[in-house]
């Protein structure tokens, strides 16, 4: 949530001032709405009326993202090359550089699933509106995605010569996406998950020809 706080001053400027200093933060990192501009009134007695400013602390993620995993990482023996980016307004995207890159991503993703999960709650918890939180590993989810994508286009040609329906392994929530993406245009077959989560698989089943095919 956005901390803030409202000021009442002689001018704008001055419960402006005010405002940032209590809050104890530069311009810069401020959002400042004007309630009111006050007036002078008459002589600058009669009829005045003061300044109103409400002041709001912005978010900063990429604190809330570096204190959530730099003691993390520390414990897991991984340095903490963390880059952190904002893409418009509700997505934070996080890349961790690393020579030691397997634990982190551990068996199929896991580990980093879990990370980003758990990172996604933290920056959740200080948002007004939902964030989208991606956690990435140098280049593993692109390179995760390619393969992914391979692997569908070759099991889908196997199942439209053999017309036997493939049942993939377990995958998680993103990766199943992409199977269903990879193939959704693709002539002659059809996706579907089964099962619960975390064992929950994609099946790609032969869709007979048409007429209209």
């Amino acid at each position: 949530m956005e901390q803030f706080i409202e000021i009442e001053g002689k001018t704008v400027e001055s419960a402006i001032e005010e405002a940032l200093m209590k809050l104890d933060i530069d311009r810069e990192d401020a959002d400042i709405e004007i309630i009111d501009e006050g007036n002078k009134g008459l002589f600058g007695l009669i009829g005045s009326r003061s300044a109103v400013v409400r002041v709001y602390k912005k978010t900063n993620y990429e604190d809330i993202v570096r204190n959530f995993l730099c003691p993390i990482l520390t414990s897991m023996g991984v340095s903490e090359d963390i880059s952190v980016c904002k893409d418009g307004d509700n997505t934070i995207n996080v890349r961790l550089m690393s020579d030691n890159i397997g634990i982190v991503i551990g068996r199929r993703g896991e580990t980093l699933d879990a990370l980003q999960y758990l990172l996604g709650l933290v920056v959740n918890k200080y948002s007004d509106n939902f964030v989208r939180v991606t956690l990435n590993v140098g280049d593993y989810r692109e390179k995760r995605e390619e393969t992914l994508e391979r692997l569908a286009r070759k099991l889908a040609g196997r199942v439209s010569r053999t017309r036997k329906n493939m049942t993939l392994e377990p995958m998680n929530p993103y990766e199943r996406r992409i199977i269903h993406a990879t193939l959704q245009d693709y002539p002659y077959v059809e996706t579907f998950s089964i099962g619960e989560e975390p064992n929950r698989k994609v099946v790609i089943k032969y869709r007979y020809k048409r007429e209209n095919d």
